[in-house]
């Protein structure tokens, strides 16, 4: 099931292994390379990406997706570990670390790019995340100005709805839609780098790549539009697991 996108540029890195699980996730995350540069970053440290997608939009292919990437490092999304194994990694290229709009180029190809794995994967909406939401103590990447919202708009993860939650608990919410809490304060600044950019500061990327979360979130943890916000996006993850576990049903009794 090998994959080559229209605009393809092979750069075989060598940092691979077999999968564990079956593939269930999308991960996104940003460099601050250029693809060539940044794919022989990569190759020094000893990772790897599926994907990278430069600044003018031109793809490169990495890893085979029937492989397992080493891109997301230690990290947790929903209880589930491994996610290298259980997931597509795309890396795309961004000086500020996602810190400032991405270039429109980028953004098509990487839409296209997502509808094709998601298609070929059969990838649910809430299993598409970026670095930050699963390894929230370590990494800053896709970054606040990631477009998270144009992505959903095209069926690629999860954005705001109608419904809001009446739960108030914030670890149970944040915990529920996949979150490591184990840090709530680190779990809370990744779901308002994915849902809530306002409250997120811009820095250096040296300075933001050593310090992804502020120590102290208590003002943060507290805040009403924080707190409404989450209430939205759990009740949309809580709706998306009900509606695939009622299409289960259906189709096996």
């Amino acid at each position: 099931m090998s994959y080559r996108p229209s605009v393809y540029n092979a750069a075989p890195l060598l940092h691979f292994n077999q999968r564990e699980h079956s593939v269930e996730m999308l991960v996104i995350h940003s460099m601050a390379h250029e693809a060539v540069e940044g794919i022989a970053r990569l190759d020094e440290l000893g990772l790897s990406a599926h994907y990278v997608i430069d600044f003018d939009g031109a793809v490169w292919q990495c890893v085979s997706e029937e492989d397992r990437a080493w891109h997301a490092g230690v990290s947790l999304w929903q209880g589930l570990d491994d996610i290298n194994s259980r997931s597509i990694g795309i890396e795309v290229c961004h000086n500020s670390l996602g810190q400032s709009k991405f270039g429109r180029r980028q953004i098509k190809a990487l839409t296209g790019l997502c509808h094709e794995i998601i298609e070929r994967w059969d990838i649910e909406r809430h299993m598409v995340v970026g670095h930050s939401d699963i390894a929230p103590t370590r990494k800053p990447d896709p970054g606040k100005a990631f477009p998270w919202e144009e992505l959903a708009a095209e069926g690629i993860g999860i954005w705001y709805g109608k419904q809001f939650s009446e739960e108030t608990d914030v670890i149970k919410m944040l915990s529920d839609i996949g979150y490591d809490t184990k840090d709530v304060g680190a779990a809370a600044y990744a779901f308002c780098r994915h849902f809530l950019p306002t409250k997120v500061k811009t820095m250096p990327v040296r300075r933001l790549l050593d310090n992804p979360y502020p120590k102290n979130c208590d003002e943060l943890l507290s805040s009403p539009d924080f707190i409404r916000a989450l209430q939205n996006i759990y009740a949309q993850y809580i709706e998306t697991i009900y509606q695939l576990k009622r299409s289960y049903f259906i189709r096996n009794f």
